[in-house]
C-alpha cells in the first residue's frame, strides 16, 4: 500500500490544481495547444467579441485537442506523472511539487485580493 502524508497530499494536489491551469489556460503554454486548437472570434448582436474554441483536426490529433481543453482530464494525467514521479524520485519530484504548490498558494491570494480590490 502506498502511503503519503496529509501535508504531501496537499502540496500534490496545489502543485496539480497550477500545473493543470499552467497547460490548460495561461498565455506561456500556447504553444503546447496551437497545434489542436483554434481560437474563432465572432461579433454577436450586440456588439461584443465573443470567442470559441475550436479543436483542430481527426483522430489522434483532435483526441489531444480535446484532452488539452479539458481542465479535469489534464487534472487526472497531471496527478497521475507528479503521484509516480514523486513515488520513483521523491528528492527531484519533491522540489517541483514545492515550487507548484507555493504558486498555486499565490495565485489563489492574488485571485482573492483581485475579487476584494475593485
Amino acid at each position: 500500500m502506498i502511503s503519503i502524508s496529509i501535508f504531501e497530499f496537499i502540496l500534490i494536489g496545489l502543485a496539480t490544481f497550477r500545473l493543470t491551469r499552467l497547460i490548460v489556460f495561461d498565455t506561456i503554454t500556447v504553444f503546447l495547444r496551437k497545434p489542436f486548437h483554434e481560437m474563432i472570434e465572432e461579433t454577436n448582436e450586440d456588439g461584443q467579441v465573443e470567442t470559441y474554441l475550436q479543436i483542430k483536426g481527426e483522430g489522434l490529433k483532435f483526441w489531444i485537442g480535446e484532452l488539452l481543453s479539458c481542465y479535469w482530464c489534464v487534472g487526472v494525467w497531471v496527478s497521475i506523472i507528479l503521484v509516480v514521479g514523486y513515488m520513483m524520485f521523491p528528492g527531484l519530484v519533491g522540489i517541483v511539487i514545492l515550487i507548484l504548490a507555493i504558486a498555486a498558494v499565490a495565485s489563489i491570494i492574488e485571485m482573492i485580493v483581485s475579487k476584494l480590490v475593485v
